[in-house]
């Protein structure tokens, strides 16, 4: 299986850069077999019914994009210089992994001053980035990055603008609940409350599962044979709760749908052989291209997805390589708009 066999040509102009407003009018592509449809998300009610559940990332984007100035003691007194830094994961210790700009400079030991309130000091650095111990924790760390730093849009928008106050509010679900994440559960961008109401009125219910996402989910695969590419491991969790809904609607007949690739990688990852969910909660590597078996699944709702990327893999693994090139062209023809903030499917193979 080459990487080639997931490329297609994309329109610079169908990326989106700002969602559509309000949430639920962004456009639906609904491929069933090999049906195509052209709908918007204000129409899942009717897509949707009682027996269906919808399983939601319920991760929370942190804002993790900081900018600060790094001081260092030379022999001529103390030197400060711009350091651009965008938070990854945290690390037992309490710190942080990071990328940072310009990295080949900074050192360990080194402070980089964020704001009044919020300062890190470099305790290790590699390669690709560095881990940081910042000043302060718990809530008071909380409380001084969200008012020091940015929403860390993914590269093919940030390339294009800043981050400003609008996408704190549209990188964010309505229902984002633990911090965690550095890139948000796009699919899960098009739900709002009215639409949330409409569904549970069809009798469609809900399951929350925890995945944060991490920036590896914008790394590029770079082996042409996908089968040994080794995927970012991201921290995640299903409740017991969460479990056991899944399980009683799968034994009542109904869909499992997941919104977003990282709700079914976690429920996939969660599951045994037999497809009986588990609680579970740990890092997930878990890696789905054709030929996988799905456990859980039974049809997706996500977004359309950058061309050679593991997501792409992931839904030709539920529809099949040839169905999702047809889909694919479709989206492009009828102009679709492309990634984070761009218009959603539904997938049903």
């Amino acid at each position: 299986m080459k990487l080639s066999d997931f490329d297609f040509d994309l329109p610079e102009d169908l990326i989106a850069t700002r969602p559509a407003r309000p949430r639920s009018s962004a456009r639906l592509l609904v491929a069933e077999g090999d049906s195509i449809l052209d709908l918007h998300v204000h129409d899942l009610p009717d897509l949707l019914g009682s027996g269906d559940r919808l399983v939601l990332n319920n991760t929370r984007v942190i804002p993790a994009r900081l900018s600060g100035r790094r001081r260092r003691s030379t022999p001529a007194g103390p030197v400060e210089a711009k350091i651009e830094v965008t938070l990854l994961e945290p690390v037992a210790d309490g710190g942080w992994r990071a990328l940072a700009r310009p990295l080949r400079k900074l050192g360990p030991g080194e402070e980089i001053v964020f704001s009044d309130a919020l300062a890190a000091r470099v305790t290790a650095k590699a390669d690709d980035g560095v881990t940081l111990a910042f000043n302060l924790t718990g809530d008071d760390f909380d409380a001084a990055l969200a008012e020091a730093g940015a929403m860390p849009l993914p590269p093919y928008i940030a390339a294009k603008r800043p981050a400003d106050a609008r996408d704190r509010d549209d990188y964010q679900t309505v229902f984002a609940r633990h911090a965690g994440a550095v890139a948000a559960p796009t699919a899960s961008l098009h739900f709002d409350a009215a639409l949330l109401d409409a569904l549970r009125e069809k009798g469609v219910q809900f399951t929350e599962v925890t995945l944060h996402v991490g920036a590896g989910t914008f790394l590029p695969v770079k082996v042409e044979d996908v089968t040994t590419h080794r995927m970012h491991g991201e921290w995640g969790e299903v409740t017991a709760v969460a479990a056991e809904q899944i399980n009683a609607t799968r034994a009542a007949g109904g869909r499992i749908i997941p919104v977003g690739t990282t709700a079914l990688r976690l429920i996939e990852t969660a599951a045994d052989a037999a497809g009986r969910m588990h609680a579970w909660r740990g890092e997930t590597e878990i890696f789905i291209y054709p030929g996988y078996r799905f456990r859980v699944t039974d049809a997706l709702m996500t977004n359309f997805h950058l061309p050679k990327s593991t997501l792409l893999m992931l839904v030709a693994a539920l529809m099949g390589q040839d169905r999702v090139h047809r889909i694919y062209a479709h989206a492009v023809a009828r102009r679709y708009r492309f990634f984070s903030y761009g218009d959603a499917s539904l997938l049903i193979p």
